[in-house]
């Protein structure tokens, strides 16, 4: 999962990685969040979700210790960092502001 994460995160289109498990209830209460937000920024960002207890070696490189960790990636480099359930306003606002969201 490594290499295949480094490949996605080394985008142009700014990725979201929500590091999540699927015992953590907060974890659960983001999946609709992120689907509006999905459908509100259409094919301007990615959003990818990694289960911390399959990946912990991923978890352990970008140092998680919390669920859900939101990272958000463009070109390879972590632009923006939360942790806890988010609005996809307030998301979408990290978006905008802290990479370059690609238009149409």
């Amino acid at each position: 999962m490594t290499s295949n994460f480094s490949e996605i995160i080394n985008s142009e289109i700014p990725v979201l990685v929500d590091f999540s498990a699927e015992w953590c209830g907060p974890c659960k209460m983001m999946k609709p969040v992120l689907e509006q937000l999905k459908d509100k920024m259409e094919n301007k960002i990615r959003i990818i979700k990694i289960d911390v207890d399959k990946n912990s070696e991923l978890a352990g490189k970008y140092r998680v210790q919390s669920v859900p960790t939101l990272m958000l990636f463009q070109n390879g480099k972590t632009i923006w960092s939360g942790i806890g359930v988010k609005t996809s306003n307030y998301l979408e606002n990290v978006i905008i502001n802290n990479s370059t969201v690609i238009s149409d």
